[in-house]
């Protein structure tokens, strides 16, 4: 299992939490959800877009941003935001095993109490002009930048 975590602070949309957790079990990535989630942990969308994969996903659910701050704290790891408001493009970190990639909700990104506690804020550039990427898409992006730096 890579030593990098995909974490989703209170995500809205079960499909893009499903698929994320599909990615993250095929790459042997763990996971982590801060609670609450705009939807029911047993959406028939979160199943759907999980496939068969949802068992075999590392996933550990926290209760509210405190309990995964404190756990975060407590094993050392480093919390990467992906964020529009970023001024780091995503392929400048140097990643490492220990690092925590956190992606914010669809619907409001994520506070500021979450931008202060980041060791960084970083973002996917956006030449095209858009908004924001669908949060499943930027997740793998970063995923994949993450292993490729770390081996």
């Amino acid at each position: 299992m890579a030593g990098f975590r995909i974490a989703l602070y209170q995500p809205d949309i079960p499909g893009n939490t499903g698929t994320i957790l599909r990615m993250a079990a095929c790459l042997g990535v763990g996971v982590d959800i801060v609670e609450p989630t705009g939807f029911d942990m047993s959406d028939r969308a979160l199943k759907r877009a999980g496939m068969d994969y949802l068992e075999m996903a590392a996933l550990t659910r926290h209760v509210s941003w405190a309990a995964f701050e404190g756990w975060r704290r407590t094993e050392g790891r480093r919390l990467l935001l992906f964020t529009t408001k970023g001024a780091l493009p995503y392929t400048a970190p140097g990643y490492r095993a220990n690092d925590v990639l956190l992606f914010g909700r669809e619907s409001a990104g994520a506070p500021d109490e979450v931008h202060a506690a980041a060791d960084l804020r970083v973002t996917i550039p956006m030449p095209g002009g858009g908004r924001s990427l669908n949060l499943a898409v930027a997740a793998a992006m970063a995923a994949g930048e993450a292993m490729r730096q770390i081996g």
